[in-house]
């Protein structure tokens, strides 16, 4: 069957049970089956033999293809682990793709607003079920494996604000600023200025709120603006730029855009820092799946695609980080949450999304331990002379800020005590 060699080429010296729409059970690969595909309708296994990339997320959303004796994380496990296959239409999505990754990652402004409506103006008690209560949705920075998803998220703000060395009064720019947490840490712990930027219309008005009600709101203000839009009315303004989660979305074609906005709304001695997800077993293409229903127009890049748009844009590279699994150990936290809080999920959405969410978490999290996804982050200045010589500033920042938060904590439950 042309169904079971698709399966046996993907999932390699494992074994798996599959039940078709017709209810014959044939056992694919050898040794003792790790789990049950089943198949509740003939067409599955017709989509799947066309484009299994695709169809196989949209049938298990569908309800049409489900997992027994497993999770769909243990499922796509066994399948992302092996060999990628491609299914019939492979070679001439091969062939297509020079010219399909460019159209795919051409995001002007109009499309971009529309893709970050898409995945980003979902309702703040959605995400409030799965993120840490700053609603940090990008990789957290594990500095101990013990660490909770909070104090993971700490420690990220930690790092990125040790290589962003903020001093009192200077202004900073957060591009693609979410739910504001870090433009928040940034006036509250650093006592500086801050512009947040943002094309979602429900991350700009919790944003705000969230400004307002911290007493922020004279030091950090938001606004729905595109880094295009920013560099075309102001110049040269911000002392410190930061950029976290936001660069999926900017699409190769766009880099020399990005890089040249960030060099011109620089100041000559500045700081700016590129956190992102990226590949590094080089350039590729977004998964079809997780460009049809997560993510439209994202692409996660190889370093080989980024730096010579900074060279170009005469941005000096200072420093670069690769956090490998530490988003990882973000989603397995997320993906947790998502499972305790799904009854609350599926109230607020339907069965079908909760279905979608579940394969999006299980996969990305499986794209960073087996299929060489990682986060870089980029350190960047128009100056030589603006960073240290030696990167050990970055480790004593992170030390002290650390120090520092554990005195704080540690203050706090005592004064609670009293």
């Amino acid at each position: 069957m042309l169904l079971d060699r698709l399966f046996a080429a993907a999932i390699g010296d494992a074994a798996i049970d599959l039940v078709t729409a017709d209810g014959q059970r044939r056992r694919v690969g050898s040794g003792p089956p790790r789990l049950t595909l089943r198949l509740h309708d003939g067409s599955v296994g017709r989509d799947l033999l066309m484009n299994p990339r695709l169809r196989f997320g949209e049938a298990y959303m569908d309800g049409r293809l489900t997992v027994e004796g497993g999770t769909i994380y243990d499922a796509l496990h066994l399948l992302m682990a092996g060999p990628e296959v491609q299914g019939a239409l492979g070679w001439l999505r091969e062939a297509l793709s020079p010219v399909l990754r460019r159209l795919q990652q051409r995001n002007p402004l109009w499309r971009s607003r529309r893709n970050v409506a898409h995945h980003y103006d979902l309702s703040r008690t959605f995400y409030e079920l799965i993120l840490d209560p700053d609603l940090q949705y990008s990789c957290a920075y594990f500095s101990d494996p013990a660490m909770t998803l909070e104090q993971a998220q700490e420690a990220k703000k930690r790092h990125i604000m040790a290589k962003l060395r903020l001093e009192p009064g200077m202004r900073a720019l957060d591009i693609g600023s979410g739910w504001g947490g870090l433009a928040l840490h940034m006036a509250r712990h650093c006592d500086v200025r801050v512009l947040g930027v943002t094309l979602s219309a429900e991350q700009l008005a919790v944003s705000r709120q969230r400004a307002a009600e911290a007493g922020l709101s004279d030091r950090v203000t938001f606004e729905r603006l595109d880094y295009r839009e920013l560099a075309a009315i102001e110049a040269g303004g911000f002392d410190r730029i930061v950029s976290v989660g936001m660069f999926e979305h900017v699409g190769a074609p766009h880099y020399p855009a990005f890089f040249n906005a960030v060099h011109q709304l620089l100041t000559k001695d500045g700081v700016a820092l590129l956190h992102a997800i990226g590949r590094l077993d080089g350039p590729s293409a977004t998964n079809p799946w997780i460009r049809t229903y997560i993510f439209p127009g994202g692409y996660s890049p190889a370093l080989s695609e980024v730096l010579p748009a900074v060279e170009s844009s005469g941005l000096l590279t200072t420093d670069i980080e690769i956090l490998r699994l530490h988003y990882a150990e973000t989603l397995r936290c997320w993906r947790r949450r998502f499972s305790a809080n799904r009854p609350a999920i599926q109230a607020l959405y339907d069965e079908r999304f909760c279905r979608m969410w579940e394969f999006y978490m299980a996969g990305a999290e499986l794209s960073f331990r087996v299929q060489g996804h990682m986060v870089f982050q980029i350190q960047m200045s128009r100056s030589l002379e603006t960073v240290p010589l030696i990167r050990d500033y970055i480790t004593d920042a992170d030390r002290q800020a650390a120090a520092s938060t554990v005195k704080a904590q540690t203050a706090l439950e005592t004064e609670s005590v009293v």
